[in-house]
């Protein structure tokens, strides 16, 4: 676990906040990473207050190990029957071929479902717990390999593929890199934008990516390995952000026609050529503005836009907000850390 060589001043030297006790509830062949890393980001918070902001129990269905994915087997505290209260519930899952009983599964966290308490999936948590009846109406999102399959499975629940979501009292994430967003999120939410920040430095982040930034989904997992002509198009697009090119040289470089190249892009991605190319070059523009810092002019330029005023219409009638504000709302949190 990263450890600071010197700690600064915090808003919770002078503040007691309760502590919180969380359950995290293992399936069999859970993702011991994104486990360790959910564990991890609590421990340095209390580390970090000096004060057990958090409290945290490993639970099983049953009470017994639990193997992890790597065949890991890993111990538990309780069971969610027999557990102390709790503030949340924390649902680790990975593989959807386990057989789980959800009968078990049901009358283990139906009981939390109308608590005041949060009930959080990671990874593929979101699948078991929607199996349970817990996110009917609800925001989730899952692990993008298993998108497709969740969202023809329940269409009582509202799917995305951002990295997280949070929707009332339950919390549904990617998993992976996304458990640490997300985890620095809820601290966020409870102890402060300044204090996660903190922790987020402590674990060399050069940011806490929002819920609602996409998880980055394959191509060619999007739309499957048959269509080499649009993969071979993004491609292009991909790795000429600075000097775009015209739809008709990238039809004329991959080997089609513009029309079959445009029928291609509607038919697969639902989208025209120059709209998916321009969403490509306002994301990598996203991305610049909220991890590095080049001025504002530089950054449009490099993803293709003729002048700053040009670039700043553009991305504010795509994300509703300009690229300066942007930078500000990202960079906030990260400079009053740096001044405390």
């Amino acid at each position: 676990m990263p450890t600071p060589l010197r700690k600064r001043p915090s808003a919770h030297d002078s503040i007691a906040p309760p502590t919180r006790r969380y359950g995290f509830l293992l399936l069999p062949q859970f993702s011991l990473s994104s486990y360790a890393l959910a564990l991890d980001v609590l421990d340095c918070a209390n580390d970090r207050a000096k004060r057990p902001l958090f409290e945290m129990l490993t639970l099983s269905l049953d009470g017994n190990r639990v193997r992890a994915a790597n065949g890991v087997q890993m111990a538990v505290d309780l069971t969610p029957k027999t557990a102390p209260k709790l503030d949340g519930i924390f649902l680790f899952s990975d593989d959807l071929s386990i057989e789980v009983d959800i009968d078990a599964l049901s009358q283990a966290l139906s009981p939390f479902a109308h608590e005041p308490l949060l009930l959080a999936g990671i990874e593929t948590g979101a699948y078991w717990m929607a199996r349970a009846g817990l996110l009917s109406g609800y925001r989730a999102t899952i692990h993008w390999q298993e998108m497709a399959r969740f969202s023809e499975a329940f269409d009582d629940v509202i799917v995305s593929s951002n990295l997280f979501e949070i929707d009332r009292g339950r919390a549904t994430c990617a998993g992976g890199a996304a458990t640490l967003d997300f985890m620095l999120a809820l601290i966020s939410q409870q102890h402060g934008n300044e204090f996660a920040a903190e922790l987020s430095e402590l674990f060399s982040l050069e940011r806490i990516r929002p819920g609602n930034e996409r998880q980055r989904i394959p191509l060619a997992t999007r739309i499957g390995g048959s269509q080499p002509k649009l993969t071979e198009a993004v491609s292009l697009m991909e790795a000429n952000i600075e000097e775009p090119l015209s739809t008709d040289d990238i039809a004329f470089y991959v080997g089609v026609s513009r029309r079959q190249l445009e029928r291609l892009f509607k038919q697969y991605l639902n989208t025209v050529p120059s709209r998916y190319y321009l969403e490509l070059r306002l994301n990598r523009a996203r991305q610049s503005l909220q991890q590095t810092s080049k001025s504002i002019v530089q950054i449009g330029l490099s993803c293709g836009f003729s002048s700053g005023p040009h670039f700043s219409s553009t991305y504010r009638n795509h994300f509703g907000i300009t690229p300066r504000e942007e930078r500000a709302q990202r960079a906030l949190p990260g400079r009053h850390a740096a001044e405390a």
